[in-house]
Protein backbone atom coordinates (compact mmCIF):
# COMPACT_ATOMS: atom_id res chain seq x y z
CA UNK A 1 0.00 0.00 0.00
CA UNK A 2 1.36 3.41 -0.96
CA UNK A 3 1.88 5.73 1.99
CA UNK A 4 0.09 9.07 2.11
CA UNK A 5 2.03 11.12 -0.44
CA UNK A 6 3.55 14.48 0.26
CA UNK A 7 1.93 16.03 -2.80
CA UNK A 8 -1.00 17.34 -0.74
CA UNK A 9 1.43 19.89 0.75
CA UNK A 10 2.61 21.13 -2.64
CA UNK A 11 0.89 24.45 -3.35
CA UNK A 12 3.56 26.45 -5.18
CA UNK A 13 5.88 26.13 -8.13
CA UNK A 14 8.68 26.90 -5.69
CA UNK A 15 7.83 24.03 -3.32
CA UNK A 16 9.98 20.89 -3.35
CA UNK A 17 8.48 18.66 -6.06
CA UNK A 18 11.75 16.87 -6.75
CA UNK A 19 11.54 13.10 -6.89
CA UNK A 20 7.74 12.94 -6.66
CA UNK A 21 6.56 9.89 -8.60
CA UNK A 22 3.70 10.99 -10.88
CA UNK A 23 1.73 8.89 -13.34
CA UNK A 24 0.17 10.86 -16.20
CA UNK A 25 -2.84 9.38 -18.01
CA UNK A 26 -3.03 10.41 -21.64
CA UNK A 27 -0.55 11.87 -24.10
CA UNK A 28 -2.61 14.28 -26.11
CA UNK A 29 -2.05 18.04 -26.00
CA UNK A 30 -3.05 18.22 -22.34
CA UNK A 31 -1.21 15.08 -21.24
CA UNK A 32 2.03 16.19 -22.82
CA UNK A 33 1.79 19.63 -21.17
CA UNK A 34 1.35 17.87 -17.81
CA UNK A 35 4.35 15.59 -18.36
CA UNK A 36 6.51 18.48 -19.57
CA UNK A 37 5.58 20.57 -16.54
CA UNK A 38 6.29 17.78 -14.08
CA UNK A 39 9.71 17.15 -15.61
CA UNK A 40 10.49 20.85 -15.20
CA UNK A 41 9.49 20.46 -11.54
CA UNK A 42 12.01 17.58 -11.24
CA UNK A 43 9.35 14.93 -10.69
CA UNK A 44 9.73 11.33 -11.81
CA UNK A 45 7.13 10.81 -14.54
CA UNK A 46 5.54 7.79 -16.19
CA UNK A 47 2.96 8.32 -18.95
CA UNK A 48 0.26 5.73 -19.62
CA UNK A 49 -1.77 6.34 -22.78
CA UNK A 50 -4.23 4.47 -24.97
CA UNK A 51 -2.65 6.08 -28.03
CA UNK A 52 0.31 8.38 -28.57
CA UNK A 53 1.64 9.88 -31.78
CA UNK A 54 5.29 9.30 -32.54
CA UNK A 55 6.25 12.96 -32.22
CA UNK A 56 5.07 13.19 -28.61
CA UNK A 57 6.61 9.83 -27.79
CA UNK A 58 9.94 11.06 -29.16
CA UNK A 59 9.62 14.27 -27.16
CA UNK A 60 8.94 12.27 -24.00
CA UNK A 61 12.05 10.23 -24.71
CA UNK A 62 14.09 13.43 -24.91
CA UNK A 63 12.59 14.52 -21.58
CA UNK A 64 13.47 11.19 -20.00
CA UNK A 65 9.83 10.18 -19.59
CA UNK A 66 8.78 6.57 -20.16
CA UNK A 67 5.58 5.96 -22.12
CA UNK A 68 3.45 2.85 -21.64
CA UNK A 69 0.86 2.19 -24.35
CA UNK A 70 -2.32 0.78 -22.83
CA UNK A 71 -4.45 0.31 -25.94
CA UNK A 72 -7.07 -1.98 -24.41
CA UNK A 73 -7.34 -0.17 -21.09
CA UNK A 74 -9.12 -2.93 -19.17
CA UNK A 75 -6.40 -3.53 -16.56
CA UNK A 76 -3.54 -1.82 -14.75
CA UNK A 77 -0.20 -2.13 -16.58
CA UNK A 78 2.49 -3.84 -14.55
CA UNK A 79 4.86 -0.97 -15.34
CA UNK A 80 2.51 1.37 -13.46
CA UNK A 81 2.28 -0.96 -10.47
CA UNK A 82 6.08 -1.19 -10.34
CA UNK A 83 6.38 2.60 -10.64
CA UNK A 84 4.28 2.95 -7.46
CA UNK A 85 3.02 6.50 -8.12
CA UNK A 86 2.44 9.01 -5.36
CA UNK A 87 0.15 11.08 -7.61
CA UNK A 88 -1.95 10.49 -10.73
CA UNK A 89 -2.72 13.36 -13.11
CA UNK A 90 -5.51 12.46 -15.52
CA UNK A 91 -6.18 13.99 -18.92
CA UNK A 92 -9.72 15.11 -19.79
CA UNK A 93 -11.80 12.30 -21.23
CA UNK A 94 -10.60 9.44 -19.06
CA UNK A 95 -13.74 7.97 -17.54
CA UNK A 96 -13.81 8.13 -13.71
CA UNK A 97 -14.28 4.35 -13.62
CA UNK A 98 -11.23 3.60 -15.73
CA UNK A 99 -9.36 0.64 -14.17
CA UNK A 100 -6.27 2.74 -13.45
CA UNK A 101 -8.33 5.37 -11.64
CA UNK A 102 -10.19 2.71 -9.66
CA UNK A 103 -6.83 1.21 -8.76
CA UNK A 104 -5.47 4.59 -7.68
CA UNK A 105 -8.50 5.41 -5.57
CA UNK A 106 -8.32 2.02 -3.84
CA UNK A 107 -4.70 2.77 -2.93
CA UNK A 108 -5.64 6.30 -1.78
CA UNK A 109 -3.40 7.89 -4.40
CA UNK A 110 -4.45 11.52 -5.04
CA UNK A 111 -5.93 12.07 -8.50
CA UNK A 112 -5.71 15.53 -10.05
CA UNK A 113 -6.65 17.00 -13.39
CA UNK A 114 -4.47 19.46 -15.28
CA UNK A 115 -6.51 22.36 -13.90
CA UNK A 116 -5.64 21.57 -10.29
CA UNK A 117 -1.97 21.08 -11.10
CA UNK A 118 -1.92 24.42 -12.91
CA UNK A 119 -3.60 26.15 -9.98
CA UNK A 120 -0.98 24.83 -7.59
CA UNK A 121 1.95 26.03 -9.72
CA UNK A 122 0.41 29.27 -10.98
CA UNK A 123 3.07 31.36 -9.20
CA UNK A 124 5.94 30.26 -11.46
CA UNK A 125 6.57 33.70 -12.93
CA UNK A 126 7.73 36.70 -10.92
CA UNK A 127 5.07 39.12 -9.74
CA UNK A 128 1.48 38.39 -8.82
CA UNK A 129 0.00 35.26 -10.44
CA UNK A 130 -2.59 35.80 -13.14
CA UNK A 131 -6.21 35.91 -11.99
CA UNK A 132 -8.37 33.15 -13.44
CA UNK A 133 -11.71 33.61 -15.20
CA UNK A 134 -13.44 30.24 -15.61
CA UNK A 135 -15.99 29.67 -18.37
CA UNK A 136 -18.05 26.57 -19.00
CA UNK A 137 -21.42 25.59 -20.45
CA UNK A 138 -22.84 22.98 -22.75
CA UNK A 139 -22.45 25.42 -25.63
CA UNK A 140 -20.85 28.75 -26.43
CA UNK A 141 -17.90 28.42 -24.07
CA UNK A 142 -15.15 28.66 -26.69
CA UNK A 143 -16.59 31.78 -28.32
CA UNK A 144 -17.27 33.36 -24.92
CA UNK A 145 -13.75 32.57 -23.72
CA UNK A 146 -12.26 34.13 -26.83
CA UNK A 147 -14.54 37.16 -26.54
CA UNK A 148 -13.63 37.67 -22.89
CA UNK A 149 -9.92 37.53 -23.68
CA UNK A 150 -10.43 39.86 -26.65
CA UNK A 151 -12.22 42.41 -24.47
CA UNK A 152 -9.55 42.34 -21.78
CA UNK A 153 -6.86 42.71 -24.42
CA UNK A 154 -8.62 45.80 -25.78
CA UNK A 155 -8.73 47.11 -22.21
CA UNK A 156 -4.93 46.94 -22.01
CA UNK A 157 -4.52 43.79 -19.94
CA UNK A 158 -2.17 40.90 -20.62
CA UNK A 159 -4.50 37.95 -21.10
CA UNK A 160 -4.28 34.37 -22.38
CA UNK A 161 -7.26 32.30 -23.52
CA UNK A 162 -6.43 28.75 -22.51
CA UNK A 163 -7.68 25.44 -21.11
CA UNK A 164 -10.08 23.35 -23.14
CA UNK A 165 -9.89 25.96 -25.88
CA UNK A 166 -6.73 24.35 -27.29
CA UNK A 167 -3.86 26.00 -25.38
CA UNK A 168 -3.19 23.92 -22.26
CA UNK A 169 -3.37 26.03 -19.13
CA UNK A 170 -0.02 24.68 -17.96
CA UNK A 171 1.59 26.15 -21.07
CA UNK A 172 0.05 29.51 -20.20
CA UNK A 173 1.25 29.28 -16.59
CA UNK A 174 4.81 28.61 -17.77
CA UNK A 175 4.86 31.33 -20.42
CA UNK A 176 7.75 33.61 -19.36
CA UNK A 177 5.99 36.85 -20.35
CA UNK A 178 3.40 36.44 -17.58
CA UNK A 179 -0.24 37.55 -17.69
CA UNK A 180 -2.77 39.58 -15.76
CA UNK A 181 -5.63 37.18 -16.54
CA UNK A 182 -6.26 33.70 -17.85
CA UNK A 183 -9.60 33.24 -19.62
CA UNK A 184 -9.97 29.51 -19.00
CA UNK A 185 -12.45 27.35 -20.88
CA UNK A 186 -13.18 24.32 -18.71
CA UNK A 187 -15.01 21.21 -19.87
CA UNK A 188 -17.22 19.04 -17.68
CA UNK A 189 -14.42 16.45 -17.72
CA UNK A 190 -11.95 18.95 -16.29
CA UNK A 191 -14.46 20.24 -13.76
CA UNK A 192 -15.13 16.72 -12.53
CA UNK A 193 -11.54 16.51 -11.25
CA UNK A 194 -11.14 20.17 -10.24
CA UNK A 195 -10.82 21.30 -6.65
CA UNK A 196 -9.23 24.16 -4.76
CA UNK A 197 -9.38 26.70 -7.59
CA UNK A 198 -10.55 30.21 -6.66
CA UNK A 199 -11.35 32.19 -9.82
CA UNK A 200 -11.83 35.93 -9.81
CA UNK A 201 -14.95 35.43 -11.97
CA UNK A 202 -16.83 32.47 -13.39
CA UNK A 203 -19.65 31.63 -15.75
CA UNK A 204 -21.81 28.67 -16.70
CA UNK A 205 -23.51 29.74 -19.91
CA UNK A 206 -26.12 26.98 -20.11
CA UNK A 207 -26.70 23.35 -19.20
CA UNK A 208 -28.31 20.75 -21.44
CA UNK A 209 -27.88 17.03 -21.95
CA UNK A 210 -24.40 16.16 -23.21
CA UNK A 211 -21.65 13.64 -22.44
CA UNK A 212 -24.12 11.42 -20.60
CA UNK A 213 -22.11 8.41 -21.70
CA UNK A 214 -19.18 9.78 -19.67
CA UNK A 215 -20.92 11.25 -16.62
CA UNK A 216 -23.57 8.55 -16.35
CA UNK A 217 -26.52 10.88 -15.84
CA UNK A 218 -27.62 14.43 -16.46
CA UNK A 219 -27.50 15.11 -12.71
CA UNK A 220 -23.82 14.18 -12.54
CA UNK A 221 -23.07 16.24 -15.65
CA UNK A 222 -24.80 19.29 -14.15
CA UNK A 223 -23.03 18.74 -10.82
CA UNK A 224 -19.69 18.89 -12.60
CA UNK A 225 -20.66 22.11 -14.40
CA UNK A 226 -21.72 23.72 -11.11
CA UNK A 227 -18.18 23.40 -9.74
CA UNK A 228 -17.18 26.34 -11.94
CA UNK A 229 -18.68 28.73 -9.36
CA UNK A 230 -16.94 27.32 -6.28
CA UNK A 231 -14.71 29.83 -4.44
CA UNK A 232 -15.40 32.63 -6.93
CA UNK A 233 -14.09 35.95 -5.62
CA UNK A 234 -15.88 38.73 -7.52
CA UNK A 235 -18.64 37.69 -9.90
CA UNK A 236 -20.66 34.58 -10.77
CA UNK A 237 -22.18 35.13 -14.21
CA UNK A 238 -25.29 33.08 -14.99
CA UNK A 239 -27.90 32.78 -17.73
CA UNK A 240 -31.30 34.22 -16.80
CA UNK A 241 -32.91 31.99 -19.43
CA UNK A 242 -31.50 28.85 -17.78
CA UNK A 243 -32.74 28.42 -14.22
CA UNK A 244 -30.21 25.69 -13.57
CA UNK A 245 -27.34 28.15 -13.82
CA UNK A 246 -29.06 30.50 -11.38
CA UNK A 247 -29.56 27.68 -8.88
CA UNK A 248 -25.92 26.70 -9.29
CA UNK A 249 -24.90 30.19 -8.19
CA UNK A 250 -27.35 30.14 -5.28
CA UNK A 251 -25.90 26.87 -4.01
CA UNK A 252 -22.22 27.63 -4.62
CA UNK A 253 -19.73 28.30 -1.84
CA UNK A 254 -18.22 31.60 -2.92
CA UNK A 255 -15.92 34.15 -1.35
CA UNK A 256 -17.78 36.74 0.73
CA UNK A 257 -18.75 39.70 -1.43
CA UNK A 258 -18.97 37.85 -4.74
CA UNK A 259 -21.88 39.11 -6.85
CA UNK A 260 -24.37 37.21 -8.98
CA UNK A 261 -24.56 38.80 -12.45
CA UNK A 262 -27.27 37.66 -14.85
CA UNK A 263 -27.28 37.91 -18.63
CA UNK A 264 -30.10 37.36 -21.09
CA UNK A 265 -31.77 38.55 -24.26
CA UNK A 266 -34.52 40.37 -22.37
CA UNK A 267 -34.51 43.63 -20.45
CA UNK A 268 -31.85 43.60 -17.71
CA UNK A 269 -32.64 44.03 -14.05
CA UNK A 270 -30.20 45.59 -11.62
CA UNK A 271 -26.86 43.74 -11.68
CA UNK A 272 -27.77 42.26 -15.07
CA UNK A 273 -26.74 42.46 -18.71
CA UNK A 274 -29.49 42.38 -21.32
CA UNK A 275 -31.06 43.75 -24.49
CA UNK A 276 -33.61 46.53 -25.02
CA UNK A 277 -34.72 47.53 -28.53
CA UNK A 278 -31.70 45.83 -30.05
CA UNK A 279 -29.24 47.57 -27.73
CA UNK A 280 -26.95 45.47 -25.52
CA UNK A 281 -26.82 46.98 -22.04
CA UNK A 282 -24.74 46.77 -18.87
CA UNK A 283 -26.84 47.47 -15.79
CA UNK A 284 -24.40 45.91 -13.34
CA UNK A 285 -21.19 47.93 -13.30
CA UNK A 286 -22.23 51.55 -12.90
CA UNK A 287 -23.02 53.63 -9.86
CA UNK A 288 -26.62 54.48 -10.72
CA UNK A 289 -27.74 51.03 -11.88
CA UNK A 290 -31.10 51.60 -10.15
CA UNK A 291 -32.09 54.02 -12.90
CA UNK A 292 -29.55 53.78 -15.73
CA UNK A 293 -27.68 51.37 -17.96
CA UNK A 294 -24.60 51.59 -20.15
CA UNK A 295 -24.79 50.84 -23.86
CA UNK A 296 -22.30 48.22 -25.07
CA UNK A 297 -23.24 47.85 -28.74
CA UNK A 298 -26.25 46.97 -30.88
CA UNK A 299 -27.43 43.81 -32.57
CA UNK A 300 -27.18 45.64 -35.91
CA UNK A 301 -23.52 46.44 -35.26
CA UNK A 302 -22.84 42.80 -34.40
CA UNK A 303 -24.29 41.68 -37.72
CA UNK A 304 -21.13 42.74 -39.54
CA UNK A 305 -19.04 40.13 -37.69
CA UNK A 306 -21.59 37.33 -37.47
CA UNK A 307 -22.52 37.79 -33.81
CA UNK A 308 -26.14 38.87 -34.33
CA UNK A 309 -27.78 35.44 -33.96
CA UNK A 310 -29.50 35.18 -30.56
CA UNK A 311 -27.09 32.64 -29.10
CA UNK A 312 -24.13 34.74 -30.23
CA UNK A 313 -25.63 37.87 -28.66
CA UNK A 314 -25.91 35.91 -25.40
CA UNK A 315 -22.22 35.02 -25.66
CA UNK A 316 -21.33 38.69 -26.12
CA UNK A 317 -23.34 39.61 -23.03
CA UNK A 318 -21.72 36.91 -20.91
CA UNK A 319 -18.22 37.90 -22.02
CA UNK A 320 -19.02 41.57 -21.39
CA UNK A 321 -20.10 40.77 -17.85
CA UNK A 322 -16.89 38.84 -17.17
CA UNK A 323 -14.66 41.54 -18.66
CA UNK A 324 -16.45 44.39 -16.93
CA UNK A 325 -16.32 42.76 -13.50
CA UNK A 326 -12.51 42.70 -13.56
CA UNK A 327 -12.09 46.28 -14.71
CA UNK A 328 -12.48 46.53 -18.49
CA UNK A 329 -14.00 49.84 -19.55
CA UNK A 330 -17.30 49.94 -21.37
CA UNK A 331 -15.50 51.54 -24.33
CA UNK A 332 -13.00 48.67 -24.55
CA UNK A 333 -15.75 46.08 -24.31
CA UNK A 334 -17.78 47.80 -27.04
CA UNK A 335 -14.80 48.14 -29.35
CA UNK A 336 -13.79 44.51 -28.86
CA UNK A 337 -17.32 43.20 -29.46
CA UNK A 338 -17.58 44.82 -32.86
CA UNK A 339 -14.00 43.92 -33.88
CA UNK A 340 -14.21 40.24 -32.88
CA UNK A 341 -14.32 37.52 -35.53
CA UNK A 342 -15.88 34.13 -34.80
CA UNK A 343 -13.75 31.03 -35.36
CA UNK A 344 -14.41 28.77 -38.29
CA UNK A 345 -17.18 26.17 -37.95
CA UNK A 346 -19.11 28.24 -35.39
CA UNK A 347 -22.16 29.41 -37.30
CA UNK A 348 -20.03 30.51 -40.23
CA UNK A 349 -21.69 31.54 -43.49
CA UNK A 350 -19.80 29.74 -46.25
CA UNK A 351 -21.71 31.15 -49.21
CA UNK A 352 -24.85 33.07 -50.10
CA UNK A 353 -25.75 32.44 -53.74
CA UNK A 354 -29.07 32.89 -55.54
CA UNK A 355 -30.81 33.70 -52.29
CA UNK A 356 -29.62 30.50 -50.54
CA UNK A 357 -27.25 30.67 -47.56
CA UNK A 358 -24.99 27.77 -46.63
CA UNK A 359 -24.01 27.82 -42.94
CA UNK A 360 -21.31 25.75 -41.23
CA UNK A 361 -22.04 25.16 -37.55
CA UNK A 362 -20.11 21.91 -37.31
CA UNK A 363 -19.22 22.94 -33.75
CA UNK A 364 -22.86 22.15 -32.87
CA UNK A 365 -21.90 18.75 -31.49
CA UNK A 366 -24.97 18.28 -29.28
CA UNK A 367 -28.70 19.04 -29.49
CA UNK A 368 -28.47 22.18 -27.35
CA UNK A 369 -25.98 23.78 -29.73
CA UNK A 370 -28.00 22.76 -32.78
CA UNK A 371 -31.12 24.19 -31.13
CA UNK A 372 -29.52 27.64 -31.01
CA UNK A 373 -28.67 27.55 -34.72
CA UNK A 374 -32.08 26.25 -35.72
CA UNK A 375 -33.80 28.97 -33.71
CA UNK A 376 -31.92 31.62 -35.64
CA UNK A 377 -33.39 30.59 -39.00
CA UNK A 378 -36.52 29.60 -40.90
CA UNK A 379 -36.99 27.41 -43.99
CA UNK A 380 -34.02 25.15 -43.25
CA UNK A 381 -32.53 22.18 -45.04
CA UNK A 382 -30.81 20.59 -42.07
CA UNK A 383 -27.72 18.38 -42.30
CA UNK A 384 -27.79 16.34 -39.10
CA UNK A 385 -26.27 13.25 -37.51
CA UNK A 386 -23.11 11.66 -36.15
CA UNK A 387 -22.18 10.28 -32.72
CA UNK A 388 -25.01 11.15 -30.33
CA UNK A 389 -23.09 10.34 -27.10
CA UNK A 390 -26.14 8.81 -25.46
CA UNK A 391 -28.36 11.84 -26.06
CA UNK A 392 -31.75 11.82 -27.82
CA UNK A 393 -32.62 14.37 -30.51
CA UNK A 394 -36.38 13.67 -30.39
CA UNK A 395 -37.23 16.92 -28.61
CA UNK A 396 -35.02 18.89 -31.00
CA UNK A 397 -36.77 17.50 -34.07
CA UNK A 398 -40.22 18.04 -32.58
CA UNK A 399 -39.40 21.61 -31.54
CA UNK A 400 -38.20 22.70 -34.96
CA UNK A 401 -40.28 20.60 -37.35
CA UNK A 402 -42.13 23.68 -38.63
CA UNK A 403 -38.83 25.38 -39.55
CA UNK A 404 -37.58 22.44 -41.59
CA UNK A 405 -37.95 22.09 -45.33
CA UNK A 406 -35.95 18.85 -45.47
CA UNK A 407 -33.30 16.90 -43.59
CA UNK A 408 -30.12 15.23 -44.82
CA UNK A 409 -28.92 12.57 -42.37
CA UNK A 410 -25.22 11.75 -42.06
CA UNK A 411 -23.29 9.62 -39.58
CA UNK A 412 -23.05 6.01 -38.53
CA UNK A 413 -25.75 6.18 -35.81
CA UNK A 414 -28.64 6.96 -38.15
CA UNK A 415 -31.41 4.75 -36.81
CA UNK A 416 -32.34 6.96 -33.84
CA UNK A 417 -32.15 10.09 -36.00
CA UNK A 418 -34.41 8.61 -38.64
CA UNK A 419 -36.81 7.38 -35.94
CA UNK A 420 -37.01 10.88 -34.47
CA UNK A 421 -38.06 12.34 -37.82
CA UNK A 422 -40.53 9.53 -38.46
CA UNK A 423 -42.22 10.15 -35.12
CA UNK A 424 -42.03 13.93 -34.74
CA UNK A 425 -41.77 15.29 -38.28
CA UNK A 426 -43.32 12.66 -40.55
CA UNK A 427 -44.14 15.16 -43.30
CA UNK A 428 -40.55 16.41 -43.65
CA UNK A 429 -38.57 14.87 -46.54
CA UNK A 430 -35.61 12.95 -45.10
CA UNK A 431 -32.72 11.56 -47.14
CA UNK A 432 -29.66 9.61 -46.04
CA UNK A 433 -26.02 9.95 -47.03
CA UNK A 434 -24.86 6.40 -47.59
CA UNK A 435 -21.22 7.16 -48.35
CA UNK A 436 -18.82 5.73 -45.78
CA UNK A 437 -15.78 7.55 -47.15
CA UNK A 438 -14.89 10.69 -45.19
CA UNK A 439 -14.24 12.76 -48.30
CA UNK A 440 -17.46 11.62 -49.94
CA UNK A 441 -19.88 12.32 -47.08
CA UNK A 442 -20.10 16.07 -47.44
CA UNK A 443 -20.11 16.05 -51.22
CA UNK A 444 -23.16 13.81 -51.11
CA UNK A 445 -24.76 15.83 -48.31
CA UNK A 446 -24.43 19.10 -50.22
CA UNK A 447 -25.70 17.54 -53.44
CA UNK A 448 -28.76 16.11 -51.68
CA UNK A 449 -29.46 19.36 -49.79
CA UNK A 450 -29.30 21.34 -53.03
CA UNK A 451 -32.20 19.30 -54.41
CA UNK A 452 -34.56 20.88 -51.87
CA UNK A 453 -33.51 24.55 -51.76
CA UNK A 454 -35.11 27.59 -53.32
CA UNK A 455 -34.52 31.30 -52.81
CA UNK A 456 -34.77 32.29 -49.14
CA UNK A 457 -33.72 28.91 -47.77
CA UNK A 458 -30.87 28.08 -45.40
CA UNK A 459 -28.74 24.94 -45.68
CA UNK A 460 -27.53 24.40 -42.14
CA UNK A 461 -24.82 21.98 -41.05
CA UNK A 462 -25.63 21.72 -37.33
CA UNK A 463 -25.20 17.98 -36.72
CA UNK A 464 -26.30 17.87 -33.04
CA UNK A 465 -23.73 15.10 -32.69
CA UNK A 466 -20.02 14.49 -32.39
CA UNK A 467 -17.99 13.84 -35.53
CA UNK A 468 -15.55 11.05 -34.77
CA UNK A 469 -17.60 8.32 -36.46
CA UNK A 470 -16.71 9.65 -39.91
CA UNK A 471 -14.29 12.55 -39.39
CA UNK A 472 -11.19 13.36 -37.37
CA UNK A 473 -13.06 16.10 -35.51
CA UNK A 474 -15.72 18.77 -36.00
CA UNK A 475 -13.17 20.99 -37.77
CA UNK A 476 -12.56 18.43 -40.50
CA UNK A 477 -16.31 17.91 -40.83
CA UNK A 478 -16.84 21.65 -41.28
CA UNK A 479 -13.89 22.08 -43.62
CA UNK A 480 -15.11 19.32 -45.93
CA UNK A 481 -18.60 20.82 -45.87
CA UNK A 482 -17.20 24.22 -46.86
CA UNK A 483 -15.16 22.66 -49.67
CA UNK A 484 -18.22 20.82 -50.97
CA UNK A 485 -20.36 23.98 -50.81
CA UNK A 486 -17.81 26.05 -52.71
CA UNK A 487 -17.45 23.35 -55.34
CA UNK A 488 -21.23 23.23 -55.72
CA UNK A 489 -21.87 26.97 -55.97
CA UNK A 490 -18.70 27.70 -57.96
CA UNK A 491 -17.01 30.14 -55.57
Amino acid sequence: MTETPRCEDLHSWHADWSGLRVAVLGLGVTGFSVADTLVELNCKVLVVAATADQIRRDMCSVLGVSVVLDEIGDSVPQELVDFDPELIVVSPGYHPNHPILNWGQARKIPIWGDIELAWRVRDKQTGAPAEWILITGTNGKTTTTQLTAHMLLHAGYRVAPCGNIGVPILDAVRDPQGFDFFAVEVSSYQLHWMRGVSPVASACLNVAEDHLDWHGSFEEYARAKAKVYENTKLACVYNRADDRTMHMVEEANVVDGARAIGFGLDSPGMSDFGVVDGILLDRAFLDNRHAEALEITTVDELRSNGLDAPHMVANVLAASALARCVGASIEAVAEAATAFRVDAHRYETIASVDGVSWIDDSKATNPHAADASLRANDSIVWIVGGLLKGVSIDDLVARHAERLKAAVVIGIERDSVLAAFAQHAPNIPVVEVNSSETKGVMGDAVRLAAEFVTRGDIVLLAPAAASMDQFTDYAERGRLFAEAVRAHVGT
